[in-house]
């Protein structure tokens, strides 16, 4: 160790040790844009003891999402902003890392994917990273999903490349939903009320798991609870994607009350 430790008077109690080290079991940078909300919360109601998130986030000027031009104006400021987060948060020496957000990882589908984890791998010197794309992509082969329904908060430019990416993938894309919200903001004032509906009109007796995109839409317990309602996979991707990370990085913990895939699998 390269600290000096000043002993204590007194011995620490029994109950204690082994629980001084904060995120003994790892240490999880997190990447998202300045603009979520939602992310932090979602990881703070699951996380397993030991675990610890560590978020660097992508500063975004401009948050609005109310076009096709608007969404890739936006996708531009993440991509010159990303390599300035990776870069501060890795001083923190985490474990791996998972990205909390999830647009640019469904672009250009398979292969824009693999490439988007292989720029990252090389801006934080190495480390395994766990995207959207590829966590939904695991947990819906782990649940045997084949034909899946997905929505989000995005426009017609962005719901088309989560589409091509999931048919790569070789699944069926029975319908894609853009909810088409105003801005980066917007996005985590949608209500389940709201997506009641939305829910309803991509269910059907020939879609065998509903999906939601969309890392700054709450969605966490309205998804478990619907999987109950409807029997059959209702997939958050801030679950999918923590539940690709803790996999990853060897942690094999059954988590109840957020879904089958961190409960089962």
């Amino acid at each position: 160790m390269s600290c000096s430790v000043v002993p204590r008077d007194q011995p620490m109690d029994e109950d204690t040790l082994g629980e001084q080290v904060v995120g003994e079991r790892g240490r999880i940078a997190v990447i998202a844009p300045s603009t979520n909300t939602v992310v932090e919360h979602d990881l703070a109601m699951i996380r397993p003891k030991g675990i610890t998130f560590h978020t660097g986030r992508m500063y975004i000027e401009n948050p609005s999402l109310d076009s096709d031009e608007a969404f890739e104006r936006l996708l531009h400021e993440i991509r010159q902003s990303i390599t300035i987060a990776i870069r501060d948060v890795i001083t923190c020496e985490p474990t791996y890392l998972m990205m909390g957000m999830s647009a640019e990882t469904f672009w250009g589908g398979v292969a824009g994917n693999i490439a988007f984890e292989d720029r990252v791998r090389r801006q934080s010197n190495g480390l395994g990273v766990s995207t959207g794309a590829s966590a939904c992509r695991d947990a819906l082969r782990a649940l045997g999903a084949e034909r899946i329904s997905v929505f989000s908060p995005y426009q017609p430019v962005a719901d088309q490349q989560v589409s091509t990416f999931f048919t790569e993938a070789g699944f069926e894309v029975v319908a894609v939903t853009g909810l088409r919200c105003s801005s980066a903001t917007a996005i985590a004032k949608v209500t389940p009320a709201m997506l009641t509906p939305v829910i309803e009109s991509l269910d059907g007796p020939d879609v065998d798991a509903i999906v939601q995109v969309g890392t700054n839409l709450s969605f966490v317990q309205q998804a478990a609870q619907l999987e109950h309602e409807l029997g059959k996979p209702v997939l958050s991707i801030n679950v999918a994607t923590l539940w690709h990370t803790l996999r990853a990085t060897g942690i094999d913990d059954r988590i109840s009350g957020f879904g089958r895939i961190l409960a089962e699998h």
